[in-house]
């Protein structure tokens, strides 16, 4: 109990320093929680993907469909349990500042393929119903106020027109990583628009196929491709996970660029509570010279300094933590559009918690060594 008085009293001499002190610390790990909440919003997608789901999409690009007519051959493969497909549709609500994530897909299957979509059964039913009918993920309807029963249009920018949609079913994730701003509606109703116009009917971007066993992933993926090898259209499959990561990897260097800034933020918190430290051991070098003297026993004199950086790395810490989760819901509803699930992870507070305690400790190390390198009589001479 003595101890820690005297480290909080010791803390306090410099109110202004040490108040300064612990801003810097709560400044610099609220950025790197910051940061780090970037970084795994950026994986978000990775991090959502199931073991048990496979991407199907054309050898040669993304870009280039694949005929309808795979699906039935597909299914036929040994350890596929549930196919479904779709398009990436790519149209505009108003304008393009509400940019959001719109897919055309085999709704019936695709829900079965995703059950971290939570549909209530009757809206389910209108959906699968209604031919115009769309569904939309909670922040998204929420987003725009939509209830069920608008009428929602999109401007398509790669399928030309005006494309009128009724919300038959808002969906809500399961997993707090799942993403509730995407929008979907039904495959058969951009098909049929699209045979009328007479440009890229009976065909789909990608399939999405359900294994009945992860462990049977490598071993489908490879007699899917086998099976269309050779054809005017080959196909690459992949599990999600890495279908997801194909599209984090071009974005990689930015990716480094952030982590690389996160890092160099705990240089600065070092260099900022060393300074503090090595100016208080400075100024106390003639009183731990009196309690070396008095035959306090080392271990003493280390636990009051070392206390009192850890005391100050602490509570900026603590304080820091604390103001992470709102800041990071301001911030996640700001860049929804772009991040839609942004959230602080429970491994981005463990970190913040061993940074902030293992700068105090790193902090207190010259301090130290200056305290126990100097004699006694010399301590004793010492002005401050």
């Amino acid at each position: 109990m003595f101890l820690l008085k005297l480290i909080v009293r010791n803390s306090l001499r410099h109110k202004l320093r040490t108040v300064l002190t612990m801003l810097g610390v709560t400044i610099a790990v609220l950025s790197f929680g910051m940061l780090r909440s970037v970084v795994d919003a950026w994986y978000a997608g990775v991090e959502a993907s199931a073991a048990n789901r496979l991407i199907t999409r054309n050898a040669i690009s993304l870009n280039f469909q694949l005929p309808v007519s795979y699906k039935e051959k597909i299914r036929q493969v040994e350890g596929v349990s549930t196919v479904s497909f779709g398009n990436w549709f790519g149209g505009v609500y108003i304008d393009e500042k509400n940019f959001f994530a719109n897919f055309a897909m085999d709704l019936k299957s695709y829900l079965e393929l995703y059950p971290e979509f939570l549909v209530s059964g009757s809206q389910r039913k209108e959906l699968l119903t209604d031919r115009k009918g769309a569904i939309a993920g909670a922040k998204l309807a929420g987003r725009f106020n939509w209830k069920i029963g608008d009428i929602v249009t999109l401007r398509g920018t790669i399928f030309p027109g005006n494309w009128d949609f009724t919300i038959r079913a808002i969906y809500k994730g399961r997993d707090k990583n799942t993403d509730e701003t995407q929008f979907f509606f039904h495959w058969d109703y951009l098909n049929e628009r699209m045979k009328t116009m007479k440009i890229a009917a009976d065909t789909a971007g990608i399939y999405i196929i359900g294994v009945t066993k992860p462990e049977l992933a490598a071993e489908v993926s490879q007699m899917v491709d086998k099976l269309f090898k050779n054809s005017m259209a080959e196909t690459l499959t992949e599990t999600e996970k890495a279908f997801q990561m194909s599209f984090v990897s071009m974005t990689e260097a930015i990716l480094i660029s952030v982590q690389l800034v996160s890092f160099l933020v705990i240089f600065i918190i070092l260099a900022v509570v060393t300074n503090t430290m090595a100016m208080t051991a400075r100024e106390r070098i003639r009183e731990y010279t009196v309690f070396r003297s008095l035959g306090f026993e080392p271990v003493f004199i280390f636990m009051m300094i070392a206390g009192e950086s850890l005391l100050i790395t602490a509570t900026g810490g603590t304080i820091a933590i604390a103001a992470t989760f709102p800041v990071v819901k301001v911030f996640g509803d700001y860049m929804s559009m772009f991040l839609p699930v942004f959230i602080v992870s429970t491994e981005t507070i463990v970190l913040d918690v061993i940074i902030s305690l293992a700068v105090g400790l790193l902090a207190c190390v010259i301090p130290l060594w200056v305290t126990f390198k100097i004699k006694i009589a010399d301590g004793l001479r010492a002005v401050a």
